[in-house]
């Protein structure tokens, strides 16, 4: 029996989900571990957890567009917070 209509996405949506999963996703774990570089004195540290870290909030970061409606939002949303993280970054740097 197939799934009703109504909880289907359109394919739009569906390419935004995925791209904001996994891209966006990516950049904003990304920019987030650079902002705690720049913020924590010990960058060394930072970086290092950053290889397990990054990868653990990736994947939450990759749940998240499935469990909204809109993915235009969620890409709004995860530029709005690369673009922060990136702006703090470089005018603490």
């Amino acid at each position: 029996m197939p799934a009703k209509k109504e909880y289907l996405t359109t394919p739009r949506q569906r390419t935004l989900k995925i791209s904001a999963a996994v891209l966006g996703g990516y950049f904003v774990s990304i920019t987030f571990h650079l902002f705690l570089a720049t913020i924590l004195p010990d960058r060394n540290i930072v970086m290092l957890t950053a290889t397990f870290t990054l990868f653990l909030l990736w994947g939450i970061l990759m749940i998240v567009p499935f469990l909204a409606q809109n993915g235009w939002k969620i890409w709004g949303v995860y530029l709005l917070l690369i673009c922060i993280f990136s702006s703090i970054t470089f005018w603490l740097r």
